[in-house]
């Protein structure tokens, strides 16, 4: 195994000390992590040596370890914004830690003259004669960057490449798993290579598709006498499907109902989750498609059920919003109250998605 430790001594993240009696030490550990191309296929393979966090002690071996991450939501808004503007997307790699790499990248960005997003930290503008010239993202140690002035995109990535270790990823086709087509009618987000490991890993590649993913009147309940299922493989299905819903907001609804039972998952709700399955099996090449519109606008939807909830009677909001041509937010959740009529379900669904849009 080749070692190669100097990004890591370049950046200060490894030195060599002598150990003293009072010091406590962490047990180090290693990982072997495979990196696929857009296609599934293999890009590369890593060896990575980490330690042993989790026998760490709070206040005496560390502090902080929250590190903030960009939404999915800002990434489609970004896309949409770049798709609304004609504005290509590069990539960018960096070799870092997470908490500790946003504390020096944050404070680099803001020198290079960014200002922070107050409302999604992990968000930069740079602005010139009034006018938004360079957005950055910040995804751990990923940087997603689009502007419209191309003389500042090379003069940042040169910087950028003097400061830090940087990999130049080049045009966006593979981002957090979504795959992102470019071309002149504009930006395609998609999952469906992941869609497919994801029919194949519960056995359902070869299953019968259907139009829709929830039964018309399906009505799932915890009180169920059915015969309970594995709650580790029906939690594994229930994570991916939430992560596909990064690009496919047909089935937020239906992973939203079935994320309620995975502490008491039984035969129904398996049913209804292969069910999910069946659609996606027939739907596999849908995504969101993001171009330029005639007008860049804001614009909300929201709506509610009332008393949805079998077992409490609470009902479910949902909204979406589109900047220009598509939808880039979106969310289907149970209310925190039992709403005593339409009229109070219908208002706290307004309120949610009024607070989303501020």
């Amino acid at each position: 195994m080749d070692i190669d430790d100097e990004p890591v001594r370049g950046t200060r993240t490894l030195a060599e000390i002598y150990e003293r009696a009072h010091m406590a030490t962490v047990e180090p550990s290693s990982f072997e992590k495979a990196e696929t191309h857009q296609d599934g296929s293999l890009n590369k393979l890593k060896a990575r040596l980490v330690v042993k966090g989790f026998s760490q002690k709070y206040g005496l071996d560390y502090l902080e370890t929250f590190a903030l991450m960009a939404r999915l939501d800002t990434i489609r808004l970004l896309v949409a914004l770049a798709a609304q503007m004609g504005l290509k997307k590069p990539l960018y790699g960096l070799k870092h830690a997470p908490r500790a790499w946003y504390s020096r990248i944050d404070s680099y960005l803001i020198g290079l003259g960014f200002e922070r997003s107050l409302s999604e930290p992990t968000l930069y503008v740079k602005e010139e004669n009034g006018k938004t010239q360079l957005i950055v993202s910040v995804y751990v140690d990923d940087l997603l960057v689009t502007g419209g002035d191309q003389a500042m995109l090379v003069d940042f990535k040169t910087k950028m490449h003097q400061m830090f270790e940087m990999s130049d990823l080049g045009k966006l086709t593979y981002f957090l798993g979504m795959e992102v087509t470019q071309s002149q009618a504009g930006f395609f987000l998609s999952q469906r290579t992941f869609a497919m490991r994801i029919l194949n890993k519960f056995s359902m590649q070869n299953c019968k598709a259907t139009s829709i993913p929830v039964s018309v009147g399906e009505r799932l309940t915890s009180l169920s006498n059915s015969e309970k299922v594995c709650k580790t493989t029906y939690k594994s299905l229930i994570g991916c499907l939430l992560y596909l819903t990064a690009t496919r907001l047909g089935i937020m609804f239906a992973v939203s109902l079935l994320s309620r039972f995975m502490h008491c998952c039984n035969e129904d709700h398996f049913r209804a989750a292969k069910r999910v399955l069946r659609y996606i099996k027939g739907t596999l090449s849908y995504g969101m498609h993001y171009s330029k519109a005639k007008e860049l606008r804001l614009i909300g939807y929201t709506d509610s059920d009332w008393a949805g909830s079998k077992d409490d009677l609470k009902s479910t909001s949902g909204y979406a919003f589109t900047l220009g041509s598509a939808m880039f937010c979106w969310s289907s959740k149970k209310q925190s109250i039992v709403a005593q009529s339409t009229a109070e379900a219908e208002y706290v669904a307004a309120a949610g998605a009024v607070n989303q849009a501020i």
